[in-house]
């Protein structure tokens, strides 16, 4: 089957299971005389203690810690154990909160200090309680935050969780943190026999309870690529409704939107996270925010939808809070935009000037305070050499790259360990300054070199994990390729080109502008009429009529 025939079934199957599964999640009866006055989903988690409400906010700790809402679960489990001192459980989910294996983050001294208040050593902790699972989640935590390089320990952790499921094999807890495990030990980069093996796990507790937020939650992680994401539609609707009072349930929704290109559910999802996790920072004094994770994949939905005035208003919003603040960003080596007020400002930028094609000439003046951090200087040169149409200025802008590229390729080196992530981020380095040379010879004239650069940089790009969410290069390398084919009229080759990058990132919207176009080109009317009818349906606003 080719390409543009697989697109065809993928996004047909993706429009009858939307229907099929539109209101899956809201069936299941609600228990409301067990759940907490905030509404996050519902779990069974036994444990030693006799304080009724020390048990109460145990479980409010596990729902929030399911939920990634790290903050609030360790103030639960802090409230636990000032209610029974010795509750051997809110120790250990006052340690536990510490490890984020999706994230391959983890704080062992926060931990250990934890686990040091109910008792000074292993043996010490372990003799507080009588039950021998509680024993073994213990021991658990000793592997987990031991000595040694954190891969090994994510590797011995996640072998002993498969042991306690083995055996508990009806506790639902042990099999989830078991599941959660097994993806920690890629360290946030995707394996899919592993995210596959875990998600298996998950979906039978969710299969169990509906209204587990950890099932739904890690299934969804389990899942969240254009391929598997089919898998986890009905855990992402029942998400939404079983836990709409945590920012992160709602947002995990739209790891399975976006992987499908439901760009309305991807919209709806973050304005409704964006506004419960503002309400929830507030209940800890922090001010509300447009920047961030939530803001960012909004603002990437609302530009697929063709709502750029919204998208505007948003980066805006972000632009003077950040402004306004005076915030530099002060840390080199941090990569991740989301942990970074200025980083992720300058990623919503690079998205919407790459998105828009720079239209907006104010918009591409603006300057931020980057400091020496690597990350969004980066981006900075990437979205001006690629927007710049003068061949002197986009070799400026790739020589600035690839200086900060090489610097930052020594530096990691040079850490004791190199993350995963560190390095998924560097192949994408490779990927955009490929691209920065086709553009530099596009504009030079050289069609030859420029379609060498595009290709190998689609390749590349094809052969990396996939990273949840909008693209992890901004300007998809196959959408690049196939434009620079349309230019030159190899329609054939464009609409191969704009197929494989709807594989990769469905329905986006300007790959089916890019499709059509192509199609229309090699003479298949109805293929373009049909790429052009998804267009219209998640365009908001769009010109569909100029394509005709």
């Amino acid at each position: 089957m080719n390409l543009i025939a697989r697109f065809a079934v993928l996004t047909i199957s993706l429009i009858l299971g939307t229907v099929s599964l539109a209101h899956e999640g809201s069936h299941h009866p609600q228990k409301e005389e067990k759940r907490a006055a905030r509404v996050l989903g519902l779990i069974d988690f036994p444990t030693t203690t006799q304080s009724e409400e020390a048990q109460a906010a145990f479980i409010r700790g596990m729902l929030y810690m399911h939920l990634f809402e790290y903050d609030f679960a360790e103030a639960q489990f802090q409230r636990a154990r000032e209610i029974d001192t010795d509750f051997v459980m809110a120790h250990w989910g006052g340690a536990m909160i510490h490890n984020h294996p999706i994230w391959d983050d983890q704080d062992p001294e926060k931990a250990r200090a934890v686990l040091n208040e109910l008792g000074a050593s292993a043996a010490a902790r372990a003799a507080k309680t009588t039950s021998q699972k509680e024993k073994d989640y213990l021991e658990s935590l000793e592997i987990l935050y031991g000595t040694g390089p954190k891969a090994g320990r994510d590797l011995d952790y996640m072998r002993y969780m498969e042991q306690m499921a083995q055996r508990y094999p009806d506790d639902h807890e042990v099999r989830l943190l078991y599941a959660l495990s097994i993806m920690g030990t890629s360290a946030g980069v995707r394996d899919v026999p592993s995210y596959i093996e875990s998600t298996a796990l998950s979906q039978s507790v969710f299969y169990a309870n509906r209204e587990h937020p950890g099932a739904a939650h890690y299934l969804i992680h389990g899942v969240d690529d254009p391929v598997h994401a089919p898998l986890g539609l009905e855990a992402a609707r029942a998400l939404a409704v079983m836990a709409p009072d945590a920012g992160h349930s709602l947002h995990m929704t739209s790891h399975i939107f976006t992987a499908l290109g439901m760009w309305d559910d991807v919209v709806k999802a973050n304005i409704d996270a964006a506004q419960v996790s503002n309400s929830m920072a507030m209940e800890r004094g922090k001010p509300p925010k447009h920047w961030g994770h939530y803001n960012f994949w909004l603002l990437y939905g609302l530009l697929q939808q063709g709502r750029v005035d919204d998208a505007k208003e948003l980066l805006s919003d972000a632009y003077e809070e950040t402004t306004a603040a005076g915030v530099v960003a002060e840390e080199p080596l941090l990569l991740d935009p989301d942990s970074s007020q200025v980083g992720s400002l300058v990623q919503m930028w690079a998205r919407y000037m790459i998105e828009t094609r720079g239209a907006d000439a104010q918009v591409a003046e603006w300057r931020f305070n980057m400091g020496d951090a690597f990350d969004p200087n980066l981006n900075f040169h990437y979205v001006h050499g690629l927007l710049s149409a003068e061949p002197d200025t986009i070799a400026g802008h790739l020589a600035e790259f690839r200086s900060l590229r090489q610097q930052l390729h020594k530096e990691i080196m040079a850490l004791p360990r190199q993350a995963p992530f560190d390095l998924l981020y560097l192949d994408r380095l490779t990927v955009i300054e490929l691209q920065l040379a086709a553009r530099h010879a596009q504009a030079s004239g050289d069609t030859g070199k420029a379609l060498t650069h595009a290709r190998e940089a689609s390749r590349f790009e094809g052969e990396m994990p996939y990273s949840f969410g909008p693209p992890f290069v901004d300007f998809p390398a196959a959408q690049m390729l196939g434009e620079l084919l349309l230019e030159n009229g190899n329609y054939e080759e464009a609409a191969a080109a704009f197929a494989e990058q709807l594989l990769r990132s469905r329905l986006k919207a300007e790959a089916l502008v890019g499709l059509a176009r192509a199609e229309r080109g090699r003479g298949d009317t109805a293929a373009a009429d049909y790429a052009l009818a998804l267009y219209e349906q998640v365009r908001v606003v769009g010109d569909s009529a100029a394509l005709r």
